[in-house]
């Protein structure tokens, strides 16, 4: 939990230097995504653990959280995960629905599937909740490049809840653990 706050404190400093680019480098969506990173959204719907929806200048956005991976919920194409529904419900827990939230990127605006790539903090108290997620065990680290701003702290937060047996490690043993 230090290290969460350590972060996240950090994090505020190097707002800036995440948001430099106003260019969408995918070209996927019609608009920049830079004029959605740093502005205050709303948490519409939790799609899973490491996705939400979110209304942010005007528009509803898909947003994935950069830097984490949690197990897959039925639904999809991918087979549900062991521990899927309750990442779903734990980072349901950090940001419910009405939950005011700050954007920020990376490197990339936008993924494959042109959801908006983000790091997600809590506007009331700047909590970092893509870290949180995997501090508590309910996610394993997924560091893509170029995404890599805050890799570290993912490495890390993922180690040490694997090496405590929190979340999904005590539960699955490791990530990715389809259920039959």
């Amino acid at each position: 939990m230090r290290a969460t706050a350590a972060v996240g404190g950090l994090l505020i400093l190097a707002l800036a230097g995440c948001a430099a680019n106003p260019t969408n480098p995918t070209g996927n969506s019609s608009e920049p995504a830079a004029a959605m990173v740093g502005a205050a959204a709303t948490v519409v719907e939790v799609v899973d653990g490491d996705t939400v929806v979110v209304e942010v200048v005007g528009r509803t956005e898909r947003v994935r959280l950069i830097g984490i991976d949690t197990p897959e919920t039925i639904g999809g194409f991918l087979p549900a995960e062991c521990f899927g529904e309750e990442a779903t419900a734990f980072t349901r827990s950090l940001v419910p629905e009405g939950t005011e939230v700050r954007l920020t990127r990376d490197a990339e605006a936008r993924d494959r599937y042109d959801r908006l790539l983000a790091y997600v903090h809590r506007a009331g108290d700047g909590l970092f909740v893509n870290l949180e997620i995997a501090a508590h065990g309910y996610a394993e680290a997924l560091v893509i490049e170029p995404n890599t701003t805050h890799a570290d702290s993912f490495y890390a937060a993922a180690a040490n809840a694997r090496n405590q047996g929190l979340g999904l490690w005590d539960a699955c043993g490791s990530a990715d653990v389809v259920l039959e």
